[in-house]
């Protein structure tokens, strides 16, 4: 297993770091075991427009694909490539303000008999998460350490400690969370992301539709009162 911690991520806060542009827009960096990059553009359902050279080209694409909008577009691109790591080949795909690696029925499905992990943020706010799925599976997920759900919530708490991440809540200030989040990547998957991999690696490009709203049917109400009286009502879309 890798021995990375937060330490060995701490380009990422550089101001020439390609990543410092992840950081200000928002990203998702999502690493699934033996799919190819085609086969995750085809399970989540992406349209493909071709291959650009390096980090910088991604970003270019980005913002020409941005640019061809007036408002913003209900698609995002991502770009993808192979990379060696634990048990194999993975994929890493890369996108700026998207959220592939957060939706959890395509994660459900790229995590099908094998691994995937994903971390983000949206930028600016910000909101930063990290998800660890296994055969489909959701088995940690959290934004805040101290604040974890999924099947098996707990499983990673000494890895995370041994990262610089306390599940206790107890942070160190002097230790960076997102490369803290990085290196807990790199223990789950034995890829180490540098720089120099996201800047120089071939991309698979492809558009990612946003995903659709879901239909409201109907609401729920459940109040408890402080005297203990419970209030539970269903009411149907065609009652309103």
């Amino acid at each position: 297993m890798s021995s990375a911690t937060a330490a060995d991520y701490g380009w990422i806060r550089s101001s020439s770091s390609l990543f410092a542009y992840a950081l200000e827009v928002g990203y998702t960096l999502t690493l699934v075991r033996g799919v190819s990059p085609s086969e995750v553009f085809r399970i989540v359902g992406a349209e493909p427009r071709g291959e650009c050279a390096g980090l910088d080209a991604l970003i270019h694409e980005q913002q020409g694909f941005l640019d061809e909008y007036e408002q913003w577009p209900e698609a995002f691109l991502a770009g993808a490539f192979t990379v060696r790591g634990e048990g194999g080949d993975w994929t890493l795909a890369l996108e700026f303000g998207g959220d592939l690696g957060t939706r959890a029925r395509l994660m459900e499905a790229l995590s099908a008999g094998t691994r995937a992990v994903s971390h983000s943020s949206n930028g600016g706010k910000p909101m930063d998460f990290f998800h660890w799925y296994e055969d489909g599976e959701l088995r940690t997920t959290f934004e805040w350490p101290a604040d974890r759900t999924g099947s098996t919530p707990d499983e990673l708490n000494g890895v995370m400690r041994q990262v610089g991440l306390d599940p206790t809540g107890d942070e160190d200030p002097g230790i960076d969370q997102k490369a803290a989040v990085l290196a807990l990547t790199e223990r789950l998957t034995g890829v180490r992301v540098t720089e120099e991999l996201l800047a120089e690696a071939g991309y698979r490009v492809a558009e990612v539709p946003e995903e659709p709203v879901r239909e409201w049917t109907g609401l729920t109400i459940d109040i408890t009162d402080a005297h203990g009286e419970r209030t539970y009502l269903n009411i149907d879309r065609t009652q309103l």
